[in-house]
């Protein structure tokens, strides 16, 4: 006689929804402990505790104080973009010493991938768990190793783009010729780097980004569209939020030539604040700015339309900028020399 066994659990190993992720936020604002919303949903509390951190966005009220929140649509964005690396990462795991191996060649040789690549298969190294030099390529442009393409000279040393002559462009405001030298040398506290980042090349919702030069400490804000009005706006609501600290925080802001930024001066509206404009065409003068729209073009790639976009990603990546340690800070993050920075003027 044939026994049916109903003991084992039909739900095993089952990815969450966005409908999952929906009920977890519910549940977790009711206070519920993580194995009671694992009950619910069908999972082991586990799967609740790393979604939720995850998902989970640090934010700074108008004290300056911070809180964490939990938002279903920030997990289920993180947790697509790491499924689509998901092969990526398991080739990264099996190779993990050859990894190791090439990174340090890399970084502190000055190594190419090919070198590197060249160099283990004549010598026989690590057997079969390695990657060729196109793979070790699409790591690095995936941004899944600690090596960057400014790392490797020769690939970012090759003129691949046809010369243009431009037309002069006219500088909006002071200089930054007259900008005092001794803010390039980033030793202190209050010189930011603020540019607009583009969703498509039609009209809509863009990013304003501001960066400390000092600590890379990121602010994203999103506006309705690129201009003076809409950035005005938002610095409005960011001096507002800094209150008497603002002019503290905020001695001068570096732009580019952009029409966006042709009422900078007069949006901010603080005496003790310098605006500089970079000379046109050379987006290397705000080099940090320029640097960390980078890392945010990785959650929201060219194409992908602003006004999508909800507040509580954007919230997500500027976290994720601003913890993300830094070898040029000693490994610590832009949160935590930031926050030095502020308790030092408080």
């Amino acid at each position: 006689m044939a026994h049916s066994h109903n003991n084992t659990k039909e739900r095993t190993f089952e990815h969450l929804t966005a409908i999952n992720r929906g009920q977890i936020q519910a549940l977790h604002k009711q206070g519920k402990t993580l194995q009671a919303i694992a009950d619910e949903i069908g999972c082991h509390k586990s799967t609740i505790s790393r979604e939720l951190k995850r998902g989970s966005v640090t934010q700074r009220r108008s004290d300056l104080s911070e809180h964490t929140v939990y938002f279903p649509d920030t997990g289920q964005a993180v947790y697509e973009k790491n499924r689509s690396r998901c092969g990526a990462k398991y080739k990264l795991v099996v190779a993990s010493e050859f990894i190791q191996f090439a990174v340090e060649k890399m970084q502190q040789d000055h190594w190419s991938p090919d070198a590197v690549c060249g160099y283990v298969k004549a010598q026989n190294q690590f057997e079969n768990a390695t990657v060729c030099t196109k793979t070790l390529y699409h790591y690095i442009d995936l941004g899944l190793l600690p090596v960057k393409n400014i790392d490797l000279p020769l690939k970012v040393s090759r003129n691949t783009k046809s010369k243009r002559i431009r037309q002069h462009k006219k500088i909006l405001g002071t200089s930054i010729e007259q900008r005092p030298a001794h803010i390039d040398e980033r030793e202190e506290f209050g010189h930011w780097e603020i540019d607009t980042v583009l969703g498509s090349r039609t009209k809509g919702a863009a990013l304003l980004t501001l960066t400390e030069r000092k600590t890379r400490n990121e602010h994203i804000l999103k506006i309705d569209r690129k201009t003076a009005e809409c950035v005005k706006v938002a610095l409005h609501s960011l001096k507002k939020s800094y209150g008497s600290t603002f002019s503290k925080v905020f001695k001068t802001i570096t732009a580019d030539n952009g029409s966006e930024f042709t009422e900078l001066s007069h949006a901010i509206d603080s005496k003790q604040l310098e605006v500089y404009y970079a000379h046109p065409y050379s987006s290397s003068e705000r080099g940090t700015n320029e640097r960390h729209n980078g890392l945010i073009r990785r959650f929201i790639p060219k194409g992908k339309s602003i006004d999508d976009i909800d507040e509580s990603l954007i919230n997500y990546v500027e976290n994720w900028c601003n913890t993300l340690p830094r070898k040029i800070l000693g490994y610590r993050s832009p949160n935590d020399v930031f926050r030095e920075e502020l308790k030092a003027i408080a």
